[in-house]
């Protein structure tokens, strides 16, 4: 309902009526609510995973004890999870993008304007990477 919002508004703009709505946003600069819940999710398991949130990264995420994984070190383990409440809670639907999008020097940055710089950078290259 509110993505309806957001596009509904982007139709407003003078001379963007019959774009269509990914191309309105492109325009604009401006990121889907969807792209925008999942950076935040990513950015809060970075604060959580560098001791930077009053939530500690124990109480909802385990590091994965294999190292021989593909991508960067901090990989997390998904755990089953049937009922759907559970499966779109914050720690569970977090954790795919975590492992499998981000790269070593994103999880490796040294604050967290490094890391959203890492994300806005990633976004660029591969559009469409926070999406579902």
């Amino acid at each position: 309902m509110l993505e309806r919002v957001q596009h509904r508004f982007t139709r407003m703009v003078p001379g963007m009526k019959h774009l269509p709505c990914h191309t309105r946003l492109a325009q604009l600069g401006l990121c889907t609510l969807e792209e925008r819940r999942h950076r935040a999710d990513l950015l809060e398991v970075f604060r959580m995973y560098k001791g930077l949130s009053l939530t500690p990264f124990c109480r909802y995420f385990t590091l994965s004890p294999v190292n021989n994984t593909r991508g960067h070190s901090a990989k997390v383990l998904k755990n089953r999870c049937s009922l759907d409440l559970r499966r779109f809670f914050f720690s569970e639907r977090v954790v795919d993008r975590w492992n499998s999008l981000l790269p070593q020097h994103v999880i490796d940055s040294a604050s967290i304007n490094v890391f959203k710089n890492g994300l806005s950078t990633m976004r660029r290259d591969l559009m469409g990477s926070f999406m579902d």
